[in-house]
C-alpha cells in the first residue's frame, strides 16, 4: 500500500497527516475551520484515500497553508519513486450552477493557474483567499503542475466545493497504476 504519515510543527502550528493513497474514501478531519474540513472531506472522498488530518495553530491562514505543506509532502511520500503511475489527471465537475476543470501533472515541475475568484471574502467560516493559497502550497510541495478553471457558475459554497472534487478526481487519476507504464517519462526520471 502506498502510504505517508507526516508531522509538522512550527512554532506556529501543529500538523499531522496520514494518507493512504489506495484506500477508500474514509476520513478524520480536525482543522478548526469547519468548511476547510468540509472541503478536504470531500476531496478525501472523491479520490478514494484515506486521509486523517489533525491541526491546530495560530490563526486560519498558518493552518491552512500548513495543511497544504504537510498533504503536499504525504501525497509525494505515498507516490515514491512515481514508477508505474498515470502521471496526468483531469475532470470536469459540474455541481448545479458551477462547471470546474481542473488537470495535473506529477511530473516534478511546481506550476499553478488558479482561476478560481470568489465573490465574497469569506466562505461560511473561512477565508475564501485561503482555498487557492491551500492549492499553491499543495502544488508547491508535491511538485506538480495545477490548472483550475471556473467554466461557469455563481454560488461561492458550490465553486469551492467543485475545486476540491475536481482536484479529487484529476489527482485520483494522476497516481492510478499502471505497471506497463514503468517510469512516465521519457526522459528516465521524474
Amino acid at each position: 500500500m502506498r502510504k505517508a504519515q507526516v508531522k509538522r510543527q512550527t512554532d506556529e502550528t501543529d500538523i499531522e497527516v496520514k494518507l493512504n493513497l489506495d484506500g477508500s474514501g474514509k476520513y478524520n478531519v480536525s482543522t478548526g475551520t469547519k468548511f476547510f474540513d468540509h472541503m478536504l472531506e470531500n476531496f478525501t472522498k472523491h479520490a478514494c484515500f484515506d486521509l486523517e488530518i489533525k491541526a491546530t495553530g495560530d490563526n486560519e491562514h498558518h493552518i491552512v497553508e500548513d495543511v497544504g505543506i504537510a498533504l503536499g509532502q504525504a501525497l509525494t511520500e505515498a507516490i515514491g519513486d512515481k514508477r508505474g503511475i498515470t502521471r496526468f489527471g483531469q475532470a470536469v465537475i459540474p455541481m448545479d450552477d458551477v462547471l470546474v476543470l481542473t488537470s495535473v501533472d506529477l511530473g516534478g515541475r511546481t506550476y499553478t493557474n488558479i482561476e478560481a475568484k470568489f465573490r465574497k471574502k469569506k466562505i461560511e467560516d473561512l477565508s475564501s483567499e485561503m482555498i487557492e493559497h491551500f492549492l499553491q502550497s499543495l502544488a508547491s510541495e508535491t511538485r506538480m503542475n495545477m490548472h483550475i478553471k471556473f467554466l461557469d457558475g455563481r454560488n461561492e459554497h458550490h465553486k469551492a466545493e467543485a475545486i476540491f472534487k475536481s482536484l479529487a478526481l484529476a489527482l485520483k487519476n494522476a497516481v492510478t497504476l499502471d505497471e506497463r507504464k514503468g517510469l512516465p517519462s521519457t526522459k528516465g526520471m521524474l
